[in-house]
Parts: structure tokens; sequence; C-alpha cells
């Protein structure tokens, strides 16, 4: 029988495994009320880009009496008439992102744009002094990170990369038992996420007041090529690259952040992927389907799946495979030791009855090959891990004001985020290139 296990934050705070920033990041049971907390000591915080992830996450944020949203932009209207309602009209609501990082009374905003304006939303927040929760992609090309991770340093602020995999329960506790050797050396991890609906391939619904008199379309183009209005782009802009790194940077990206974390890695020295479009061709210039091998200095592979037109294994496939066993995210966190038997009697039948009744003989030989290779069902010494307490993105948002409030690192900081993407741009550029991407430490070399 398998065995079963509880793992909740507590544990680690209780042991040390993960050291001293497993300290105070869960959020307290007994919270006070937001109106017990003096105006004074809140964090004032303004929303950039107001989608439906950011809706998502103003409603965990209205969880922090700490926190308060004071203020959002966005290019449709309806979405800021939507904030308003949620906040009980006490944001003020703008189209220009300017307006709300001029304000000297805002400590920290969420950019939640799309892709293609995270570092200019990014840049100008941080040199304006602000803290930043920046929603991944950090970036929407590879040297963008490199000015962000800047602009970080030199401000001293704050910065989390909204990929909460690194504070969840199941993957810290993956990483201790790889530190501690549990699977042992670990050379291929494989992950997949897969999907088959229209929404999961974000063709979304569009509002039925979309129009130029709701959608500012010039400032949602920003940098992007000037193209006449589209509510379809605007809408759902990760289906295009003009906005989007597709499938990469949405999905791959919170994939890679929890391996990178797990494994202690950083940037792939080497990436191999193909795709194609082949379903969803009438809204979109993304592929709906990607394959990529990533190649990490640290020693590991990395083999990622995904696509659009079938959902088997969803987004619960990643596998890190060992010498001595596997980790497998799925239903929990099972560990499924390696049951290795050695089988060479089919060779040393060729051999000469003496030298084969001699090799048979040895001791060691007999322990190895002698014994039964038929595995049983379940097999021994199997364990499943379940989480306990809190989502990972309440402690990934309170990791964040923790950092504002008392300079507390975070677990997915600029540096963090730009490695996490630069396997996304890595993965688009082999892609699109159809060629082996190298990293050779300092920018893209393709060879």
């Amino acid at each position: 029988m398998a065995q079963h296990f509880t793992v909740s934050r507590r544990d680690f705070m209780r042991t040390g495994a993960l050291g001293t920033a497993a300290l105070g990041m869960g959020v307290r049971p007994d919270r006070a009320d937001a109106r017990t907390v003096a105006p004074s000591n809140r964090i004032t915080i303004g929303m950039i880009g107001a989608g439906a992830r950011a809706h998502q996450l103003i409603e965990a944020i209205k969880l922090f009496p700490e926190a308060q949203i004071v203020a959002a932009c966005d290019a449709y209207s309806g979405r800021l008439e939507r904030v308003k309602s949620r906040t009980n009209g006490q944001a003020d609501t703008y189209k220009d992102y300017r307006e709300i990082i001029q304000r000297d009374d805002i400590d920290a905003v969420v950019i939640s744009s799309p892709d293609h304006w995270h570092y200019r939303h990014s840049i100008d927040s941080l040199n304006a002094g602000k803290h930043a929760y920046i929603e991944k992609p950090l970036t929407y090309s590879f040297e963008e990170g490199l000015g962000i991770i800047e602009a970080q340093k030199k401000n001293k602020v704050t910065v989390q990369v909204g990929s909460p995999g690194p504070n969840e329960v199941l993957t810290q506790k993956a990483r201790q038992l790889i530190r501690e050797g549990k699977i042992g050396q670990v050379t291929m991890v494989r992950g997949a996420v897969n999907r088959n609906t229209a929404s999961g391939a974000w063709i979304y619904p569009i509002p039925p007041d979309a129009s130029p008199a709701t959608v500012d379309w010039d400032l949602f183009l920003g940098s992007a090529p000037k193209r006449p209005y589209s509510p379809e782009r605007f809408f759902r802009w990760r289906c295009y690259k003009d906005y989007s790194g597709g499938m990469s940077t949405d999905l791959y990206v919170h994939t890679c952040t929890t391996i990178n974390y797990i494994m202690g890695a950083g940037i792939p020295e080497s990436v191999m992927a193909m795709g194609g479009l082949y379903r969803w061709n009438l809204s979109r210039d993304v592929p709906d389907t990607i394959n990529a091998s990533l190649r990490y200095k640290e020693g590991f592979m990395v083999s990622l799946s995904g696509t659009f037109n079938n959902q088997f294994g969803g987004s619960g496939g990643l596998r890190f495979m060992g010498t001595e066993g596997t980790l497998a995210f799925s239903g929990g966190l099972r560990f499924i030791p390696e049951r290795v038997n050695e089988s060479n009697g089919w060779i040393v039948d060729s051999w000469s009855e003496d030298l084969a009744k001699a090799y048979f003989e040895d001791p060691d030989i007999r322990n190895e090959e002698l014994r039964s290779t038929r595995a049983p069902s379940v097999v021994p010494g199997e364990e499943v891990y379940h989480a306990e307490g809190q989502s990972g993105i309440l402690v990934h948002i309170q990791e964040f004001f923790d950092g504002v409030r008392k300079g507390n690192t975070t677990k997915e900081d600029a540096t963090v985020g730009h490695r996490a993407a630069a396997c996304a741009h890595m993965i688009n550029t082999a892609l699109e290139e159809q060629r082996t991407v190298h990293w050779d430490g300092t920018s893209l070399a393709v060879k």
C-alpha cells in the first residue's frame, strides 16, 4: 500500500527544511478585519491593466487587510466599471498608466497588461519608486528582462513575478526531497499542459459593447505594429505574436518557473522546439501545439509538450525522473521508487556452460540477477503527499506584501522571472528559426 502524507507550510517552518525564507509567509487564520488596520499602515495599490486575470488578483488582494486598491487603468471602459464595483467605488480609474505611477500616495502596482506592454509598464513603475507585482511572463522579449533586473536593483524596490509555483507546498516538498537525494540523480524532467476548449485556446467571448468608443485601440497597440481596430486582437491578444509569446509565455513559463525552483537551475544552455497551428486558426497566428526540449548546464534535460486539441493529462503532467525514483505531480505529489532488475541471463546463455555456471555462482550476481522481475501493482515504498493550507497564490501575494513592508526577499524577483521567461523566449525562437537555440550567458545565439 502507498503511504499517504499531508504536508503543510507549518511543516517547513518547523523543520527549517527551506530556510528562514519560509517563515512568516502564511496568511494568518486569525487576521484582523480590514477596518482594524489604520490607513497609514496599508499598502496602496494601483492596477495597471484590468483584464480577467487582474480581476482575479483584485479578489485575492481584497482578502488582505493591509492592502487597498486605490487606482486602476485599462484601455476598455467596461473593465474599469467592474473595478469600481469590485472596490466599492474606492478605486480611481484611468486610461493612462502614467497617472497611476505619478501618484505619491500609491506604494505598489500590479502589472497585468498584455505581454508587449510589460517592459514599459515595469520600467516606468520601478523608476517611479513603485514596488511591482508583475504577471508572468515578465517580458515580451528576452533582452527586456535585463533592463527590468537593473531597474529593480537601482531603485531598491520589491518585485514579485506572478507564477506562484515556488510558493506551493508540494513544490517546496519536491525541492526538499530532491535536495535530500530521495530520487537520486535527476537527468530528465517531463512536463505537459493540454487543453481542448475554445477558452483554453484563448478564444474568449467578446463583450457586446466592444467598439472604438469603448476600446482605446491606439493605447492598446502601444509599440506593436499599427493595425486597424480589431476586437479579436484586443480581447484575445494571447493569440497573436504582436502582443504575446503564445503557449510558451502563457503556460510553459509557469512550468519552467517551478522546474527551475525545484532544481535550483537558471537559463537552459540550449533549446530545440517544433510546433504547429492545426485547429484554432480562425483567430490566431501562434501555434496550438508545441513540443520542446531544454538542456540545462546543471546536468538535466526537460521535455515539454502541450496542445489545445486534447486534454488528456491536463496540467498535471510534471515528472522529475531520477536514478532512485520519480516525483510526479498528479493528484498530489507522488514518489515512486525505482524497481531496477538486471536480466542478463539471456546473454549469458550464449556463453559456454562452464562460464555461464561460474557467472551465476557469484554471490553478488545471484543477488542482483535472480530476484523476481515481477513488480506488484503498487510499488512498495510509494509515498503520496497532499497539500494542506492556503493556496500558493495567496502565499505568493503575502510574500510580495512582506517585501513591500519589511524589505523581505521574494522567491520570484526580476532575476528569477527573467530566467523563466527566457525559457519561453528560447522555445519560441527555436520554433520560428527551426534551429537549436544556444544560451551563451549574455545573449541568445543561434547556430
